[in-house]
């Protein structure tokens, strides 16, 4: 396998942009330790552009992906055009996941996860910059061992919250 670097970001577009955004935000940020290569800042594509397009397009994007962030939102698991397309893809590339629930629960939000992403080997945590970092450092090299032995959600205890200040 290539080398990855690229973190993908999959979310609902019009109603969670926000939060992509913050993200965004966030890594601007000279004073925040918050950083990530954004695999969306490749391969701009146009409002034009049809679906078959768009999904090559996504493709090329994930080549060079090392994981996956999944913003959760209100909408997110009705979302089936692109966001289920691109969930369904990083679980076939074996791309790790880190499923962020924009409501802060720091467990599986069974009401609002994706039911393709129930039950896989994904680190389910709040949006809350500090543990979305720690995931990105940290879930990555966990993914492989824990996938390997078996599939299925995960979280990080309160213990890794407060240690991180939440």
């Amino acid at each position: 396998m290539s080398y990855r670097n690229k973190t993908y970001v999959i979310f609902d577009g019009d109603t969670d942009i926000y939060a992509y955004r913050i993200m965004k935000g966030w890594k601007a940020l000279e004073h925040l330790d918050f950083d990530f290569y954004d695999a969306h800042d490749l391969n701009v594509l146009t409002s034009q552009a049809g679906e078959e397009t768009v999904k090559r397009k996504l493709r090329e994007r994930l080549k060079n992906t090392k994981q996956a962030i999944v913003l959760i939102g209100p909408n997110t698991k009705n979302l089936h055009r692109f966001v289920r397309w691109e969930i369904d893809a990083v679980l076939s590339m074996d791309i790790p996941i880190i499923a962020v629930n924009l409501n802060q629960n720091r467990i599986v939000d069974y009401d609002l996860c994706p039911p393709i992403l129930r039950g896989e080997t994904a680190v389910h945590v709040a949006f809350r910059m500090k543990i979305i970092q720690y995931a990105m450092d940290n879930f990555p090299n966990e993914y492989h061992t824990l996938h390997a032995q078996s599939s299925g959600d995960r979280i990080y205890g309160n213990q890794i919250y407060e240690r991180l200040g939440l």
